[in-house]
């Protein structure tokens, strides 16, 4: 008698392949997304990497101030342009959806520029957006540009710091000076002002009630950096009266005693 076949069942080869989680995959897939500095408006400001990565992003989300001119020269044109921009008192996009939306774009596989205007380190909600990039673990690099803080200063004649004049200078935001505690800036040097166009009369007054010198000189500079800049000189006592019909906004307001240089 011949023995019987005994039949075998082999089995399945086992991938030992550690497999990736569902957001290392979605990492892997995705575009990456660039949060570019595009200066105070003028492309001579703009820095060679901001017009590299310009000139090859597939989609560009734009602020309102500062980018224009930049999508203008540089932009593909074939390159998606979505503006997202923010002006003071009138309806814009709210800052969720625009982190909401650099997401979706990079998930789908898009290299994304999200050009802001001056530098995303300085009062350009740049945070909100790399918390929703990293929570949805989205390649991304913040790329600076010139902040037009420090840019307006120079285009208008004068240093912000100097040995003698000014020591040292604070940068704030004043869309809302009700809610600034002025005290905590009464001995400093120099002050730039970002955002206070409309509330002109009632920063100057809250820097008269804090003790500040009402003679000490003020320079407002409206669009920085552009073939439109102008720039006023005056003092704290006098500068909102000085301008009270002129439409300021864009400006930045420097005040102190460094201005003097250009007056």
């Amino acid at each position: 008698m011949q023995p019987r076949a005994i039949a075998r069942t082999c089995p399945p080869v086992v991938s030992c392949a550690v497999r990736a989680s569902a957001n290392e995959k979605l990492a892997l897939s995705a575009g990456k997304c660039w949060l570019v500095g595009s200066g105070p408006g003028s492309t001579d400001h703009l820095t060679l990497k901001a017009v590299q990565l310009i000139k090859r992003a597939e989609v560009i989300v734009y602020d309102d101030l500062g980018t224009q001119a930049a999508l203008d020269e540089f932009a593909h044109p074939s390159a998606v342009r979505t503006y997202v921009g923010k002006r003071g008192q009138k309806q814009s996009i709210k800052q969720p959806d625009i982190d909401k939306l650099l997401v979706d774009l990079c998930q789908q596989g898009k290299d994304v520029v999200r050009l802001k205007g001056g530098c995303p380190s300085t009062f350009s909600r740049v945070g909100s957006e790399l918390r929703a990039l990293s929570a949805a673990t989205i390649p991304h690099e913040m790329v600076p540009g010139v902040s037009s803080a420090l840019a307006a200063p120079v285009l208008a004649g004068f240093p912000l710091t100097d040995a003698v004049l000014s020591t040292s200078y604070t940068v704030l935001t004043a869309h809302a000076p009700d809610k600034v505690e002025w005290s905590k800036y009464a001995q400093l040097d120099t002050i730039v002002l970002l955002m206070a166009a409309s509330n002109l009369r009632a920063i100057m007054q809250h820097l008269l009630n804090t003790a500040w010198p009402a003679e000490t000189p003020v320079a407002v500079i409206k669009w920085a950096g552009t073939e439109q800049q102008q720039t006023w000189h005056s003092s704290i006592d006098s500068v909102a009266d000085k301008l009270h019909d002129e439409q300021l906004s864009p400006c930045i307001i420097v005040v102190g005693n460094v201005t003097a240089f250009a007056s």
